[in-house]
């Protein structure tokens, strides 16, 4: 199960109002959209969808993917082998409720 739920919690608790439903959410606040996908399992993490579009062509220069924090060294490697289009971060959720950000780009 992807941390849905944690992602939403975790970027309204630093004040972003976030609208979307399921994995692809946007967190706005003030001046700044960040495109946020929830991510559940390895294989996401090493498939398409973790480098998917969502860069400038769509308008968002900021992305977070959002995993549980046993798959955030994975993602980290997959994202930094390829070229993004967009900055990125990733925030790995704890299953006690606590989470960790690693910087990107």
């Amino acid at each position: 199960m992807p941390p849905v739920e944690e992602a939403r919690s975790i970027f309204q608790r630093l004040g972003y109002s976030v609208s979307g439903q399921g994995t692809e959410m946007l967190a706005e606040r003030k001046w700044r959209t960040v495109r946020v996908t929830a991510m559940a399992s390895e294989d996401e993490v090493h498939g398409r969808r973790a480098v998917a579009d969502g860069g400038r062509d769509s308008g968002h220069d900021l992305r977070c993917f959002v995993t549980w924090k046993e798959y955030t060294g994975a993602l980290r490697d997959r994202l930094r082998t390829i070229e993004t289009p967009y900055e990125w971060a990733i925030i790995g959720v704890e299953d006690e409720g606590g989470y960790e950000v690693v910087q990107g780009s």
